[in-house]
């Protein structure tokens, strides 16, 4: 029995025997754009792939522009700061092991600066792993060995997220704008200020922050934010991924888990906004 190109699994060391593969570039040479058909720079922001090994960035780079998404590539860490500034890429597949600057030192700079969606590669594939990527704001974790047509998919999946989740409902008004006490979530500018101060925070953490409040005190379960963060679509979720967002959270706004101003956790059941 012959499995199909789509069933094929990358791991760490490159692809299977029989795949074209790209020759290496200089170190020298910068990450530049190249279409996916034709011969013009594409209308949409690429998607950065970011991995030290050839094979891999070649056949994952396929793999995307197959489905239409242009791609840009980098090598290491720096290199990977320097073309999220240069392309502003929609989405970004980075790899844990980098030289000159790993995934997570990579993941921990950006979110300084951006909310850009980040589906995290890595040999490492424990619980721990992925809880740790997570926790740095990664938005999706796919341990190595990968299937790419599986990789394509989370791509889709995230960037469906993205673009398309829905707002928590709106009140006559309020113009896309929730508060709570001193927090208030722009949903349109997709901005959060605490007290007119900025509060940085990724995706994730805005539309868990946006469903705590339009829930007026009612405990939302782990199960429901899930549900609410995260449509189906090949994403493995687990319980504790929302206990790290809510942990992040809570860090960002200065809140204390044991005396909540903003956030409370109800033992056994979920989380809700803090009462008076």
């Amino acid at each position: 029995m012959v499995s199909s190109p789509d069933d094929r699994r990358v791991t760490g060391s490159g692809t299977s025997p029989g795949n074209t593969t790209r020759p290496r570039l200089p170190s020298t040479m910068e990450p530049q754009a190249r279409p996916a058909s034709g011969g013009t720079q594409p209308a949409v922001a690429p998607i950065l792939v970011v991995d030290d090994d050839v094979k891999i960035v070649a056949l994952v780079r396929t793999y995307l522009e197959r489905e239409g998404f242009p791609v840009v590539e980098a090598r290491d860490g720096l290199r990977a700061l320097d073309a999220i500034d240069a392309h502003q890429p929609q989405l970004v597949v980075l790899d844990l092991m980098l030289p000159e600057l790993d995934g997570i030192g990579v993941l921990h700079r950006v979110r300084q600066r951006s909310d850009v969606p980040i589906l995290m590669l890595s040999a490492r594939g424990s619980t721990g792993d992925r809880v740790a990527g997570i926790a740095q704001g990664a938005d999706d974790y796919l341990p190595k060995p990968f299937s790419p047509a599986e990789l394509v998919v989370r791509v889709q999946a995230i960037l469906r997220r993205s673009a398309a989740r829905p707002a928590p409902p709106r009140r006559p008004g309020d113009r896309g704008v929730l508060r709570f006490r001193d927090v208030c979530v722009d949903l349109d500018r997709h901005e959060v200020t605490r007290d007119g101060a900025p509060v940085p925070l990724t995706g994730v953490e805005l539309r868990l922050l946006a469903a705590l409040i339009e829930a007026e005190g009612r405990v939302l379960t782990r199960d429901v934010l899930i549900d609410m963060l995260y449509t189906a679509g090949g994403t493995d979720v687990f319980d504790r991924t929302i206990d790290v967002h809510i942990r992040r959270l809570r860090d960002k706004l200065g809140d204390d888990a044991d005396d909540p101003r903003y956030i409370a956790t109800v033992r056994g059941a979920g989380y809700r906004v803090a009462r008076s």
